[in-house]
This record gives structure tokens, sequence and C-alpha cells, in this order.
């Protein structure tokens, strides 16, 4: 099986390098130029990096940060305290971690004192030296649900099957860590896993593996893009749902794919405006959805506290207007980041601390998060129109000093 695994990753290895673990958040779709071959890819993806012509990180003074002395600082001082409960057991963290949870819970004036006293600012580059980056929004969405099919619950949520094949490519290739090779066996020869398209029609080997069955099939598409969610059962049970796994096609825009037709204006190609027009075509919404190949499973989480979000890519829970997704190579997870960006499709700045608590397909670059919005629609309206641009700065400890190219895969 490793040869067939060799040959696949030399045929894939001009887009594997693309590619990341997470799932995909969909934000304004369909409004940029090119989509990456990867895993899970968001509908704007950053172009593949290149090799950084500029440092991506740069100390500065907290006085460079755009409304720094005006920020509300201590808001994100509990999602801190969160990250250090995963950080406090390394060497460049342990020290500030222990010396911020003896605070608890600091004013903005105290709180912006221990941060300058214990973090240095870097300032986050593109390789191109671009100070400006994208910054999108996500969140947790609610869709409705049985644990039983019969109408009008009829779409299914999935676990992992059981014949999904993942590698770590770390094993065939150093260079390659953090990237995993998805597929099937079939006979002896390792071949791609089933499309979204072919596990519609029920080729896959999926029966028993059904989590729940929701009323709705954009929802559910959503909801893999979102990549958690919670499902409120018919007898008011509420399930929270997590990423598990992807089936390793490429991400494919069903924005993009509207607007390339006509269907859609290419600065209206929202998640609104997508959900709106498959309402009023459902004949051809299964046309549209096949239209990406990619297809997420799940796991089902434990929802002891409703007002807890999900859980991220550092293994605590994310915090509503705190917590970003970014990219680990330039901003260490668990590190404060402090953003310059506007509110979504506005001018009006949103200037604030947060913490970098997630990472995803489409957060690659150094000046590129994703903010997570919170639970429900109200938060899924800011997410799914968000797109701005914006600035970020990571504070790391100081004695904690990234290498000339960030830090090294995680």
């Amino acid at each position: 099986m490793i040869d067939h695994l060799r040959w696949l990753i030399l045929l894939g290895a001009g887009t594997l390098t693309a590619c990341s673990l997470q799932p995909l958040r969909e934000g304004a779709l369909g409004t940029c130029s090119g989509a990456a071959a990867c895993q899970a890819c968001p509908v704007c993806p950053a172009p593949p990096v290149t090799p950084a012509r500029v440092n991506p990180l740069e100390p500065v003074e907290f006085a460079a940060l755009p409304g720094w002395k005006d920020g509300e600082q201590a808001a994100a001082w509990s999602a801190l305290l969160t990250s250090c409960q995963a950080l406090r057991w390394r060497d460049a963290w342990r020290g500030v971690c222990a010396r911020a949870m003896e605070l608890r819970a600091p004013g903005d004036d105290e709180a912006r004192r221990f941060l300058e006293g214990n973090f240095v600012p870097w300032r986050l580059a593109n390789p191109d030296g671009a100070l400006d980056g994208t910054i999108t929004g996500y969140y947790e969405p609610l869709i409705h649900g049985s644990r039983t099919r019969a109408p009008p619950f009829l779409y299914a949520l999935y676990a992992p099957p059981d014949d999904l094949i993942t590698v770590d490519l770390i094993g065939v290739n150093p260079e390659l860590r953090g990237m995993r090779l998805r597929g099937r066996l079939d006979g002896k020869r390792v071949v791609p896993y089933y499309t979204r398209a072919e596990i519609a029609r029920g080729t896959s080997s999926l029966e028993g593996k059904e989590i729940v069955w929701v009323d709705d099939p954009v929802e559910a598409f959503f909801l893999q893009i979102q990549g958690s969610g919670r499902v409120q059962l018919e007898g008011g049970e509420l399930l929270r749902l997590g990423y598990a796994d992807q089936n390793g096609h490429p991400f494919q825009s069903i924005g993009r794919y509207l607007v390339e037709r006509g269907e859609l204006k290419l600065g209206e190609a929202s998640m609104q405006s997508i959900k709106s027009w498959a309402s009023a075509n459902p004949r051809r919404l299964e046309e549209l959805l096949n239209q990406n190949p990619s297809f997420v499973f799940f796991r089902e989480l434990p929802l002891n506290d409703p007002a807890s979000g999900p859980v991220g890519a550092l293994g605590v829970p994310l915090v509503p207007g705190r917590s970003i997704a970014a990219d680990p190579r330039y901003v260490p997870l668990g590190a404060p980041v402090f953003l310059a960006t506007t509110y979504p499709a506005s001018g009006t700045p949103l200037n604030r601390l947060v913490i970098a608590q997630d990472t995803g397909g489409a957060i690659r670059n150094p000046v590129r998060a994703d903010f997570f919005w919170g639970f429900g629609a109200e938060a899924g309206a800011l997410a799914g129109k968000m797109r701005q641009q914006g600035r970020m700065w990571v504070l790391l400890p100081k004695d904690l000093k990234p290498g000339s190219a960030g830090f090294p895969p995680p």
C-alpha cells in the first residue's frame, strides 16, 4: 500500500502543500478569483504561501497598535485564561500564564499593564510585504433533527465511515508534517474516497453511521462548512456535533458556481443569498450542492453548558467575539492577537484583543483570521457577510521569539 501512497503523494504534491486538517468555513462566498485544491478549503482561500520575501513578524511598541489604549482588553481575559490551561506546561508560557491566572478578573487598565509588562507585540506581514489581510467570520449554527429517519428529517449527518483511510504524510516526507492523505482501498489499490454526489447516491459504506437526520439539506451543507454546530431534536434534546474527518476531496465553492452561471452577482454571493437561491430553486438544489465534492463527517460532543462555545483546534471552548482561527505557522495557538479590522459589510472599526484558539483550511498566511461570532442566527448573519481587510499583531511572551519564517509547522 505504501507504494500506492507514494505515487498519490507525488501526483498531488502541488496541492497538498496548501492544505490543512481543519474544516473550512465559507464566509463571503464567491468573491475571489481562485480556489485552492485541498481537503477542505474556503470559498476565498489564500493563495499558496510562497517563500517569504520579508520577515513575517517584526517586534513593535504597543503604541503602534491602533486603539490599544481604548480597547476592552479585560473582555478577552477569560479566553486568555482558558488558553493558559493548554499552554501553562510549555516553558515559554509557564510564567506568564501563572501570573495571568493570579489576576483572574482585571479591569481594562490592569489588563493592559499586565500585557505590556509581559508580552511583546509582533506585527504580522504577508509574504509580499502587505500588512493588510483578509478577515472572515464563522459561527456555530443550529439546525433541527431527529435520531430516526422520518419526514421531514431525511438528510443524514454521518460519523466517519470504516473504510476511510487516513495517512499522516510525515512518515513519508518530514516536510509534509501536519498533512494527511485520505482515500479507500479498492483491492490492493488506494483510490480517492467517494465524492459528495456518490455519497448522496448511496455508493459509500455509511449505513449505520448516521448520527442524526435533519430537515434541511442546505443547512446540513453549511453545517459541514462551519465544521461544528448544534442539532435541536424533536423531544427538546440539544446535541453538539464537531468535526471528525473529511472525504479528502477539494472544496469547490457553490457561490462561485452560481456567479459563473449568472444566477447571482459577484458582490451578492453570501451565505444568505445562496440559501435564498436554494429556496427558490428546489429542483436544482442537488445539482448545486454536488458541485462541491468535499464531504465532512462529525462526532457527537457533550453539551454540558449551552453557553460554552465549540472546541477549537487548541482543545478549549471558543469564546464569541474573542476567539479567532489563525495560521499556526505565524500565530501560535493560544496566543493573544490584537486585531484591527471593521465590522461585517461596514467601515465601523473593530479593534480588539482576541485569542488564537482555532485553525482552518482557509487560514493560510500571516495576516489572515477567521473571527468567531458565536452561536445561532444572529451570529450566522454577521459571519455570513464578513470579509473585511485587517491588520494583526501577535502578542508573545518576552522570552519567546519566532524564527525568521515564523514557527515550525504544528
